[in-house]
């Protein structure tokens, strides 16, 4: 039996997780990870920046601790038999190398929509690979199937007392690391909470005036809700930009250990991630994956709001596989993220040096995106992006529109205008009668367009679709379906047996303006 035989949810504390971490055997596959300087963040934050490095370790992910320390103490029948396990990303790639390192059998279960370069990193380190389903809880199932059917043992992602004390060797590290007198403040990124509940125990153990801040994105954040409903709750859905923390439940061992040693939360966007990535680019030149700077984006959110100034402020950068394809998307947001960039919807007259007029009105700022499809209406839209040296400028910039007698509508945290409508302007369609709107998340596997057609109604006509890949496991698309009065129940029915999460967007003002 393994040292953990006695814990169950609720019965860990953070001497226990210490005790775990320090006898630990996470360094027989991971490496120390340095503590890196962030020059540019420090002089923007006006505070002392610095970088725990997880994504430097041999698959680029802190996961890699958590699987090798708890495979690392099986029982020599479990280490005969070998393990399994259900994840898309960081925690498959640590269980294949930790598996590779100790000798043992490892089966890894991924949807089918996983990219293929991360079926193959696990395949290389020996991994029997099976794909299943389109979600992670489609390949979840499918793996306590097989660790029933084959014997395996299971390693869990997050919610196992060996895998979080193998995460809270971070901890450890950070502590001898930024060693400073008078306290500091860690940021963490929080998906299912293994890393955030180790690294916190042990900060709370050993250092109780450093304060532990939790980030999660603002559409995947199933821990701060757990919290505020005094019990964990199961999302709905979740965000898929940051996959990596992209989890609709957090662990009840997580939950317990987080709800007790963190002491505040902090949430972000899309953007802002984005914008972080960005920076940690500039600052370090390593490219991260978007949970990979989650912790970055909240460190800067929860500085400005908090006013902090000349403090040490310490951010887990806990990942870098990013898909290569992923960064046009990020490329595109990063300056939005930033607040450089200004996202208006204006409506010009529909006659020749109309155009100059407005360019004389913008004056010397730098237009970065610039939307336009001639139609026979007295008034034309243009969807543009125009640069910003500072957030304020864009108020500025809408009230000097406005009060030269243009009508401006802002679209810079417009979702719908930043995936799909600035890829679209000047498909009008009046013509189509009884248009509804949706954004669909699709699996990125073929056949999925093929399932959406073949559920569709014979009577109901596409009008609009629009769909852009975006180098992740699923794939965000804009259709527009013309649906006769009196066909709404049969619609809502066709919606709910589809399968793929759908939100109306029908009266969305990109769409309104721009394709109607």
């Amino acid at each position: 039996m393994t040292q953990t035989q006695d814990f169950t949810p609720g019965t860990m504390d953070a001497m226990d997780v210490l005790r775990l971490a320090l006898t630990g055997k996470v360094y027989g596959a991971a490496i120390e990870t340095p503590i890196s300087e962030a020059p540019g963040l420090s002089e923007r934050t006006g505070n002392r920046v610095l970088l725990k490095r997880e994504d430097q370790q041999p698959i680029f992910s802190f996961k890699l601790r958590g699987a090798y320390n708890k495979m690392a103490q099986l029982t020599a029948v479990e280490r005969e038999r070998g393990v399994i396990c259900a994840s898309a990303g960081n925690h498959a790639q640590g269980v294949a190398f930790a598996a590779q390192k100790l000798g043992l059998r490892a089966v890894i279960v991924m949807p089918a929509t996983t990219p293929e370069i991360k079926v193959q990193a696990c395949r290389a380190r020996g991994a029997e690979v099976v794909l299943y389903g389109d979600s992670f809880s489609d390949a979840e199932s499918h793996a306590y199937g097989l660790q029933k059917e084959r014997g395996l043992t299971f390693v869990h992602p997050y919610d196992d007392p060996l895998v979080l004390a193998g995460q809270a060797t971070v901890a450890l590290e950070l502590l001898r690391q930024v060693a400073t007198e008078g306290g500091y403040t860690v940021f963490v990124p929080v998906g299912g909470g293994g890393l955030i509940a180790g690294v916190a125990s042990v900060i709370k153990a050993l250092r109780p005036d450093v304060r532990v801040v939790g980030v999660e994105p603002d559409d995947s954040d199933a821990m701060y809700q757990s919290l505020q409903a005094g019990a964990r709750v199961r999302l709905d859905s979740v965000g898929i930009f940051v996959d990596g923390v992209a989890v609709k439940q957090v662990g009840a061992y997580t939950f317990d250990l987080t709800r007790r040693y963190v002491d505040d939360w902090v949430r972000v966007d899309t953007d802002g991630v984005c914008a972080a990535i960005k920076d940690v680019f500039d600052d370090t030149r390593a490219v991260m994956e978007p949970a990979g700077a989650l912790a970055v984006a909240g460190l800067k959110k929860y500085a400005a709001e908090h006013g902090l100034r000349d403090e040490t402020l310490v951010a887990l950068t806990c990942g870098a596989n990013v898909n290569f394809d992923r960064l046009r998307h990020v490329s595109e947001r990063a300056e939005i993220g930033e607040q450089r960039e200004a996202i208006l919807a204006v409506t010009i007259p529909e006659r020749p040096g109309a155009f100059r007029e407005f360019i004389e009105v913008v004056g010397a700022r730098t237009i970065t995106e610039f939307n336009y499809r001639y139609a026979p209406r007295a008034e034309a839209q243009i969807f543009v992006g125009v640069q910003l040296s500072q957030a304020s400028q864009r108020g500025e910039l809408m009230d000097t529109l406005i009060s030269r007698g243009y009508s401006v509508t802002d679209l810079t945290g417009d979702e719908l205008a930043k995936v799909h409508v600035r890829h679209m302007v000047g498909g009008r369609a009046p013509e189509a009668e009884g248009e509804r709107v949706y954004s669909f998340t699709f699996p990125e596997r073929p056949g999925a367009l093929l399932e959406f057609l073949t559920h569709l109604h014979g009577r109901w006509n596409i009008s609009l679709f629009h769909y852009r890949n975006h180098g992740s496991s699923h794939g965000r698309v804009l259709a527009g379906i013309q649906v006769p009065e009196g066909d709404g129940a049969d619609f809502a029915a066709f919606l709910r047996g589809l399968g793929y999460p759908a939100s109306e967007m029908t009266h969305n003002p990109a769409y309104r303006l721009f394709l109607t």
